[in-house]
């Protein structure tokens, strides 16, 4: 007789919180209980993991859980040898350092592999800066894009979102990108600087933190309205109205 198959542990998504507020507000409560079971976790940043995972429940065995860095920076022979607890029967849970993992994370590499093994996939519920933004924008929630970082260089950032509202206009595609906090004023800017006046922005600013401001205005309001974004973590979407208002 052939041996039984052997089991497979489960690869859990496991999101944490994207602002400094209290992580009940954002984490659902089976979520936590759940978590309380993992040993093994793939996290992009350990510190931050760490001190998620700490207060989820102060007691939490750090020393006794394996902890593998999964970042942009990781190479492929080490996110392989992340797939050998789940292998041997153990589960892991991929934690990013904001958010939900796998989107615009890393984490998508182990995903990957995992599926490659066969292993089941698990996405927990969490808070993702990129959907809320869209929920709260009153844009086309149902053709989107999110584009990820714009790109450093100014001639390069000013074409893509350029590119950005022409499609937006020609198609009523919404568009979601962001950039680091520190270039978000860059960014800011050049919005309000090169898009036209009736383009529809929406800023989406420290997303379900106590400052929280989702916000969609027309350009030319947004010159007279636009705070400082310095620092604070924000999404910027190009869209129409979903409003039936002429």
């Amino acid at each position: 007789m052939s041996a039984p198959p052997k089991y497979k542990g489960k690869l859990y998504l496991l999101p944490c919180p994207i602002s400094e507020e209290d992580f009940k507000m954002v984490i659902p409560e089976e979520v936590v209980k759940k978590t309380q079971n993992f040993r093994y976790f793939a996290v992009e940043d350990l510190k931050s993991a760490r001190r998620f995972l700490r207060r989820m429940d102060r007691s939490f065995p750090i020393d006794d859980s394996t902890f593998f860095i999964l970042n942009k920076k990781t190479p492929a022979d080490q996110v392989e040898k992340m797939i050998e607890p789940l292998l041997n029967g153990e589960d892991v849970a991929i934690i990013s350092e904001a958010g939900c993992p796998g989107i615009a994370d890393p984490g998508a590499a182990l995903v990957d592999l995992a599926h490659q093994h066969e292993i089941q996939i698990h996405p927990l519920v969490g808070p993702s800066s990129i959907l809320l933004a869209l929920m709260g924008s009153g844009f086309n929630g149902q053709s989107f894009t999110f584009h990820g970082y714009l790109p450093k260089e100014r001639k390069d950032r000013v074409r893509a979102i350029k590119d950005f509202e022409f499609n937006t206009i020609k198609t009523g595609h919404t568009n979601l990108f962001m950039d680091t906090p520190f270039r978000n004023m860059n960014v800011l800017d050049d919005l309000l600087n090169e898009l036209s006046d009736n383009t529809s922005l929406c800023i989406a600013s420290n997303i379900t933190g106590q400052t929280e401001k989702i916000q969609t205005k027309r350009v030319v309001e947004w010159r007279e309205a636009a705070y400082d974004l310095g620092k604070i973590p924000t999404i910027f979407v190009i869209g129409k109205g979903q409003s039936t208002k002429k």
